[in-house]
């Protein structure tokens, strides 16, 4: 994992930042705990990236502070926090984040704050994590893959952290989330659960557009930047096929180019994805060899608060994908 050790030495100034923020009267705006008309605190939940915070805010609504804390310009696979970010999580009342193969750095920063910390909400929590497409490799004991398995450096170990772009496996994670806000504040349990439920039959409409759509497309491959997709192509019967592996930031070897120009002619493939947050200079490589196009399937790993200004969401955005890939599949 990228920069897990400088974790470890930033911690202790994050420490000292906390305990100068302590022996103030108050602190930055942005980290107060906002009231409610009734005059008590609001419940304050710090998210990851994109997906969290938009899965939270829908359950939540009004009800509770929810801060974004990845920017939604940065590539989250290679985000690690500074010691700020260390000091906002532990300020939080909840911590929601997908999974440790996704946010690598999570385990140690729940060990270092130790019971300082706030609550963590695993996301992913109950789903069996995938073998990603590729990946580097595997220490003695890395052989079972099921939710228990959260050790630091799955994503380098091959676990596929990419479950939100699964309509399906989303619902399950607002699930997850919703159960522990309602622990955290029983008092507005029925509008959470009002609101999740709102939020899960959008959902499971997406999923049935997306099982319509893609039921009866002539292709079924799609070959993309990186191994992003599987959970996605796995529930509608889709084959993806990663030009690098789990990280954006790997790049394939010159045979592995030629396997996958030798796929794309058996299977007439005429477009390559990449995505949003990552250099498409493979995918554009790759297509130039074989003649076809390249279009963006959104990960929705950042969305820019422009685009969320414009409408654009998890459902809009989800949409856009699936047209683009209807589209693809039937050239």
């Amino acid at each position: 994992m990228k920069h897990v050790m400088a974790i470890f030495s930033l911690l202790s100034a994050c420490f000292l930042l906390i305990a100068g923020c302590s022996n103030t009267t108050s602190q930055p705006k942005e980290n107060n705990k906002e009231n409610d008309p009734s005059g008590s605190k609001k419940l304050h939940i710090v998210t990851t990236f994109y997906p969290m915070y938009e899965f939270t805010k829908h359950i939540v609504n009004d009800e509770a502070q929810v801060d974004l804390l990845i920017p939604s310009t940065v590539e989250p696979h290679d985000w690690d926090p500074s010691p700020k970010d260390v000091a906002n999580i532990q300020r939080a009342d909840l911590f929601v984040y997908n999974s440790p193969s996704m946010e690598t750095w999570v385990t140690s920063i729940e060990k270092s704050l130790g019971d300082k910390r706030p609550q963590m909400v695993k996301a992913s929590k109950g789903i069996d994590l995938m073998e990603g497409e590729a990946h580097v490799h595997h220490h003695e004991g890395d052989h079972e893959h099921g939710d228990d398995h959260n050790h630091e450096g799955d994503h380098e170990h091959g676990l596929d952290p990419h479950v939100w772009l699964s309509p399906v496996l989303a619902q399950k994670e607002v699930e997850n989330i919703t159960k522990v806000i309602i622990e955290k504040d029983p008092k507005h349990e029925d509008v959470y659960k009002k609101n999740s439920q709102k939020y899960i039959e959008q959902l499971k409409k997406l999923d049935q557009q997306y099982r319509t759509t893609l039921k009866d497309v002539p292709k079924k491959e799609l070959i993309t930047q990186h191994a992003a997709f599987g959970y996605l192509a796995k529930e509608y019967g889709l084959k993806q096929v990663p030009i690098a592996g789990l990280s954006p930031e790997q790049e394939p070897s010159p045979a592995k180019l030629a396997e996958l120009k030798k796929f794309a002619k058996q299977h007439d493939v005429n477009v390559i994805f990449f995505e949003e947050l990552a250099s498409p200079k493979v995918a554009k490589t790759l297509a130039s060899e074989i003649g076809s196009q390249t279009e963006v399937l959104h990960t929705l790993e950042g969305l820019s608060k422009e685009e969320q200004e414009k409408g654009l969401d998890y459902i809009t955005v989800m949409k856009e994908n699936l047209t683009i890939l209807m589209e693809a599949l039937q050239k």
